[in-house]
C-alpha cells in the first residue's frame, strides 16, 4: 500500500511563499530545513514549500548520491520554468463567504476570481487565486446562492 508523504511547491522566493501560505492556511509549518525545505500539516496532509535555489547557494550542506538527473534535480530550472497551471491545490472552508473576504483583505496572491458556481451532477461553489510561484488554488465550501458576494459590488 502507498500513502501520501507530501505535496510540494518547489519556489524561487521560499520566505514569501512561507508568509504566503501561512497567511492563506492560518497555521505556522510544523518542521523546517534551514531555508531548503518547510512543511505544512493540514487535516493530516503535508503541503511542502523548497527553495529552489538552496541546494546550489549551499552546496557544502547536500550530498547527492545517485547519478545527478537535470529533469528531476535541477531546481532552479523546475523553479524559473513556466507554470501551466495543471494542478491545482483545493481547500475547503465550512463558510465560503466568509473565506472569500479573509482572502480578499489579506490581499494575499493574484488573480483572485469572484465566487464561482458549477454544477456537474451536484451544485459546486468555489473561487481561485494564484500564489506568488503562479499555482492555482481553489477554495470551496459551503455558500448559500443567496449571499451577497462581496466582488460583485
Amino acid at each position: 500500500m502507498i500513502t501520501l508523504g507530501s505535496i510540494y511547491i518547489i519556489t524561487a522566493d521560499f520566505d514569501r511563499t512561507l508568509d504566503f501560505y501561512r497567511k492563506l492556511l492560518q497555521r505556522d509549518v510544523i518542521a523546517q530545513n534551514k531555508t531548503r525545505f518547510a512543511v505544512f500539516q493540514i487535516d493530516g496532509l503535508c503541503l511542502s514549500i523548497m527553495n529552489g535555489s538552496f541546494d546550489r547557494e549551499h552546496s557544502d550542506e547536500v550530498v547527492h548520491r545517485e547519478v545527478y538527473s537535470p529533469l528531476y534535480d535541477d531546481t532552479e530550472r523546475i523553479m524559473n520554468s513556466a507554470n501551466c497551471g495543471k494542478v491545482v491545490i483545493n481547500l475547503c472552508t465550512d463558510d465560503l463567504e466568509k473565506e472569500y473576504r479573509r482572502i480578499r483583505e489579506l490581499g494575499i496572491g493574484s488573480e483572485l476570481t469572484e465566487i464561482r458556481y458549477v454544477n456537474a451532477i451536484k451544485p459546486y461553489w468555489y473561487f481561485l487565486l494564484k500564489d506568488i510561484d503562479g499555482n492555482t488554488i481553489e477554495i470551496t465550501g459551503r455558500y448559500e446562492e443567496g449571499e451577497k458576494n462581496e466582488s460583485e459590488e
